[in-house]
């Protein structure tokens, strides 16, 4: 006996049609590739990952859709399109061809596609490469935040762990006894006494995601004292070595940066904000980069530390001549004042050269720390 099963093409804005199915239809047979291949996936793992986009065949690529719709409330035809690297019309084929298979996919016409709610895949285990790669994600992300996702990155790798069967578990064990992940510490907030504040990182990234109202008292660079703000919070990035919230600041009326560590306290409103429809995070970033005050500079430094100098430099240090065992530099810098100090750091392996205001600023910070360590009675 067969039944008529409506496959809806709205979401390519294409009236929906009359899709036969049934045991001897002559959808079955693709119906039951696609559920095999979806029981592989779910026992196997998807071999080297769904990264592998571009060039996969139709049936691995069916799979990966539906993966793709299950993690995500709305997909747009032109997202699947990129991301496979195929034609919109090949992308509403390949949404007719799951709705054949049995897939409930709905569509609606200028939003996207989604999956009928409640429907889910069979669970998919991950390859020891895929495993691996979330390990180091965690511990990268507890090295270097606040603190405060701690326990839900530990909480997500421990349930990681449970449901690896014992090969990938073992493989798992022996990836974090030979994985250290050495470099600057995540950042937390410092009181004005100097001791360590409340982390917020994971609160800020919750009021990102419902839209609420924060209230801050905030410590701007170079002040001791804290102003209270209204903010609206757009988005997080890290930039810098550092976290930032980025948010509309009803005090300033206006966009602002602030530097998650430098919030000395904040409180979460019960009031919500709508959505930006002109405002895209990775936009304004781009512009916020190109627009940012800088100043030139230029500066020598010695062969043996010029690794440490591209590793450490916000800026991009532009090679001109070298000298001296070393390369002169330019390279565009927000204050010559952290120039200097940063130059200081090197010893007599960089000297800065241009302009002479900067020169100035490192000449009296060496004077001021020469007359800290001038010889005379120890201090007790």
């Amino acid at each position: 006996m067969r039944k008529r099963q409506l496959c809806n093409r709205t979401g390519c804005g294409e009236p929906g049609f009359a899709v036969e199915s049934g045991e001897n239809s002559p959808h079955s047979k693709n119906k039951a590739r696609l559920w095999a291949l979806v029981a592989l996936f779910s026992t196997c793992g998807a071999g080297g990952g769904l990264e592998a986009f571009v060039g996969m065949n139709r049936m691995d690529r069916l799979v990966a859709m539906v993966m793709h719709l299950q993690g995500r409330r709305v997909v747009r035809a032109e997202d699947f399109a990129e991301r496979y690297g195929i034609s919109l019309r090949t992308v509403y084929r390949d949404i007719v061809a799951l709705g054949e298979a049995g897939v409930p996919v709905v569509g609606e016409a200028g939003v996207g596609y989604a999956l009928v709610k409640g429907y889910h895949l069979p669970p998919v285990m991950l390859t020891a490469e895929e495993a691996g790669a979330l390990f180091t994600g965690g511990e990268l992300a507890k090295k270097f935040t606040d603190g405060s996702l701690d326990a839900a990155v530990d909480g997500a790798l421990n349930k990681l762990r449970a449901v690896l069967p014992a090969d990938r578990k073992d493989h798992l064990e022996h990836l974090a006894r030979g994985t250290v992940i050495a470099g600057a510490p995540g950042c937390s907030s410092v009181g004005a006494d100097g001791s360590s504040g409340p982390a917020w990182l994971a609160e800020v990234q919750q009021a990102v995601a419902r839209r609420c109202v924060l209230a801050l008292a905030y410590r701007a660079r170079d002040q001791q004292a804290e102003t209270a703000r209204e903010v609206e919070p757009l988005g997080v990035v890290f930039y810098g070595g550092n976290w930032y919230l980025v948010a509309w600041c009803r005090l300033r009326k206006d966009l602002r940066h602030f530097r998650v560590d430098r919030i000395q306290n904040l409180e979460r409103r019960s009031e919500t904000f709508g959505t930006r429809e002109d405002f895209s995070l990775s936009r304004h970033i781009e512009d916020y980069a190109r627009q940012g005050e800088s100043f030139p500079a230029k500066i020598w430094l010695a062969r043996e530390v010029q690794e440490r100098g591209r590793a450490e430099s916000y800026a991009t240090l532009v090679p001109e001549k070298e000298r001296d065992g070393g390369t002169e530099f330019s390279l565009l810098t927000w204050s010559y004042e952290w120039l200097a100090r940063w130059i200081l750091s090197f010893g007599a392996q960089a000297e800065a050269l241009e302009p002479a205001a900067l020169r100035a600023s490192v000449f009296a910070h060496a004077e001021a720390v020469a007359a800290r360590h001038r010889p005379g009675p120890e201090r007790s």
